[in-house]
This record gives C-alpha cells, structure tokens and sequence, in this order.
C-alpha cells in the first residue's frame, strides 16, 4: 500500500485544482492502476475518494552538450475527494 503513492505533487496548478474542485495529484508507478490508488489514499488518509483520474507523462528530451537523452516516464494520479474531505498535506 505505501509503495503505491510515491508522493504528493505539489504546484501552483495542483493547488488550485485542490481549492476548486478538491482534487489532489500523486506521482505513481507506471504499473499501478486507478483502484490500487483509491484504497491507498483511503487507507492512508481515511478520506472517501469519488473519482481517480491517470495519466502517463512523458517528458521532454534533454540534451547534454551534443548528446541526445530522453527523461524517463512517470505517472500521475489525480484523485477526487468527497465533498468536506481534505488531505493536510497541502498548504491552505
């Protein structure tokens, strides 16, 4: 369960989307899948998760003086809590 959610994203965006529309945003493992992430943020946070939303992100390629390189994928879960639900974490 804690190998799940590899950690909070926490940015300007992330933050607007938690004020808005109570979604938070965790980095998880390319294998994981959207009910592995709801029971660990429900065990976790003993909070009642509505919706989770995946994405893969790719990165863009980087170069290092004349080589050509590639950053490695990582993926993202937003999830989406009950209304009256919130994570600490996050600064209000």
């Amino acid at each position: 369960m804690f190998d799940v959610l590899k950690r909070p994203i926490i940015t300007e965006k992330n933050t607007g989307q938690v004020h808005l529309y109570n979604e938070y945003a965790f980095e998880v493992p390319l294998a994981a899948n959207r009910t592995q992430v709801k029971e660990a943020v429900q065990k976790l946070f003993k909070v009642t998760v509505v919706r989770v939303n995946t994405m893969i992100c790719r990165k863009p390629a980087r170069r290092l003086g004349r080589i050509p390189g590639e950053r490695r994928l990582w993926k993202k879960a937003i999830v989406k809590l009950k209304e009256g639900d919130k994570l600490e974490f996050v600064a209000s």
